[in-house]
């Protein structure tokens, strides 16, 4: 192994070695482009590995379950894409996907013959901690989020 002379990082075959995040906290970020719902799965993956062996399974499922529910509703419901991020610090993961449409969502219970449609922030508000929309500070668009407490 090898140090980068600019970097001080370790490198192996001339390419950079990952440093693992602390156990305290670990965190990832995805663009997600407009009408890409084949990323919904992407995003759920890369989700599952930041909270393997740092959540229990039963966490990890709702915590999948809920950011594909927060992600497909911002492809679907809005114009644009989104820029999804997820953080674990100190037992506590918060998840905020942003998009760029005004609107604000709203839970609905939706009739008994919908099928399975309108029900992802209902799951939302049954499953997280806490969860809430806010607006975002410059420009059009907001951000959805949920937390989940004990994550760790």
């Amino acid at each position: 192994m090898r140090v980068g002379a600019k970097t001080g990082k370790p490198w192996r075959r001339g390419r950079p070695v990952p440093r693992e995040p602390s156990q305290d906290q670990a965190e990832m970020t995805r663009s997600v482009r407009r009408a890409d719902l084949k990323a919904v799965g992407r995003v759920r993956r890369e989700l599952r590995e930041l909270l393997r062996q740092r959540c229990g399974a039963d966490t990890a499922h709702v915590a999948e379950l809920l950011i594909t529910e927060l992600v497909t509703n911002a492809l679907v419901h809005t114009e644009g894409g989104a820029e999804v991020s997820a953080r674990l610090k100190d037992a506590r993961l918060r998840v905020e996907v942003r998009d760029a449409a005004a609107r604000r969502p709203r839970p609905f219970v939706p009739s008994a013959d919908d099928g399975t449609h309108g029900r992802g922030l209902v799951l939302v508000e049954a499953l997280a901690d806490s969860w809430g929309v806010d607006p975002l500070a410059l420009g059009p668009g907001k951000v959805v989020w949920f937390e989940l407490e004990d994550a760790g």
